[in-house]
């Protein structure tokens, strides 16, 4: 028998990865010049884990 948990952790994990590609899209729509893209890539992997926190922060 398998974790009964696996199927909600899959669920929340292709959730999270779509924020990613979410805000590379948003981000890189609004970078102009290369370095700008380069933080827009990193702005990407950062903004959804600020999204959770802050998300878990109202529920306090």
């Amino acid at each position: 028998m398998g974790d009964s948990g696996s199927g909600a952790a899959a669920g929340s994990g292709a959730i999270y990865g779509l924020g990613i590609f979410g805000a590379w899209v948003w981000f890189w729509q609004q970078a102009d010049g290369f370095w700008w893209h380069v933080l827009a890539i990193l702005e990407g992997i950062v903004w959804p884990a600020m999204m959770v926190y802050q998300a878990f922060e109202a529920l306090d």
